[in-house]
Parts: C-alpha cells; sequence; structure tokens
C-alpha cells in the first residue's frame, strides 16, 4: 500500500462575467481543486505502479467532492485532470491519477461519456500546469475547450506530486468557434 499523505489542499474557483465582450447573462464559473501529496516512489524505480492507483481513489473522491461543493449539482459540463511530479520522482508517477481522479469524476457526473483530458508534467516547486477542459459528454464541443492553470508556490517540493482536477458549467463565455453545440450532443461515443 502506497502512502500519499497530503500535505495541504488549494481549492480555486472562478466566476467569468465577460472577456472583453458584453456581459454575460449567466457567468461561467470554474473550479479547480488540488492536493499536494507525499510521493512514495521518489527517488527510486519501481518497477510495479498499478497497484497505487487503488490507493488514489480516495484522494479522487475527495477533490471532485470538493469541486461539487464549489459547483453545486447539476451544471457541471466539463471536466479535466492533471499532475505535477516533482524532480525526485518521474511523469510515470503522475500517471497514476488517470484511473483515480477521472473515474471519479465520471463517477459523480453521470452521465458522462467523453474521456477526461489530462496534462502531466515533473516540474520545480512552483511550476504552473494548465489543466485541460473538455466536454462530459463529447470531446468535440469547441464551446468547452479550456484550461485552469494550476500553480502551488511551494509545490512540489521533489518528493512531491500534486495532483489536480478541475470543472466547468457553461460554455467559454464568448464561444463563437461553430463545430458541434452543447445542446446537439448525443452521448453516444463520447466523442459526438
Amino acid at each position: 500500500m502506497a502512502d500519499f499523505a497530503i500535505r495541504k489542499t488549494v481549492l480555486v474557483t472562478e466566476q467569468i462575467l465577460h472577456d472583453g465582450g458584453p456581459v454575460a447573462p449567466r457567468p461561467r464559473r470554474r473550479a479547480l481543486a488540488a492536493a499536494v501529496v507525499a510521493n512514495p516512489f521518489a527517488g527510486r524505480h519501481v518497477a510495479e505502479l498499478q497497484p497505487a492507483m487503488e490507493d488514489l481513489k480516495p484522494l479522487g473522491e475527495q477533490l471532485t467532492t470538493m469541486l461539487i461543493g464549489a459547483l453545486g449539482e447539476g451544471a457541471i459540463d466539463a471536466y479535466g485532470k492533471g499532475a505535477i511530479v516533482g524532480a525526485a520522482g518521474e511523469i510515470e508517477h503522475g500517471a497514476l491519477w488517470h484511473v483515480p481522479g477521472g473515474y471519479a469524476m465520471r463517477g459523480r457526473l453521470e452521465p458522462s461519456k467523453a474521456i477526461v483530458p489530462s496534462a502531466m508534467k515533473l516540474g520545480p516547486m512552483g511550476a504552473s500546469l494548465d489543466v485541460p477542459l473538455g466536454h462530459v459528454n463529447a470531446a468535440y464541443v469547441r464551446s468547452h475547450f479550456d484550461a485552469m492553470t494550476l500553480v502551488v508556490p511551494d509545490a512540489p517540493r521533489t518528493d512531491e506530486i500534486v495532483f489536480a482536477l478541475a470543472m466547468s458549467c457553461g460554455p467559454r463565455i464568448h464561444s463563437r468557434m461553430g463545430g458541434l453545440e452543447a445542446w446537439d450532443v448525443k452521448g453516444e461515443d463520447g466523442l459526438r
């Protein structure tokens, strides 16, 4: 059992009223929740990492609950996930987040057919990561392509990982790039 001891959590919320154009009738809301955790694999190569995904499932649930608490039930229609691994780790330690982070959100935002967009990297303390957002039921909904920037000034330390989840409500505030619209989503295959 891997111990991903939490040093701290971060919750960022935004309410976007306009993006240089007219004030929108309904603001766009976004939120990002992150946890700074100890990396139990830092400084050494471990051949079998997959069992540690099970150990991270409660963290995925915790961050999902934080986001739903910040944004409310029902209106969330985009999500994404990401990780920043400290220098004593490896990128594969960030990949541990795919199942626990993604499935936690998908389980709470049913139906959710689309893949959860993801970004991860190695980085020093204060590194930034753009956590991508995409529509929960159809990856081709252009109006929901977006990202929230994650920065935790004192993390990750060399032996830490920052795991993050993000969610949003509604399209970009002045979306006008066409393509598949959210109201036309069939949600059958996660694409359209």
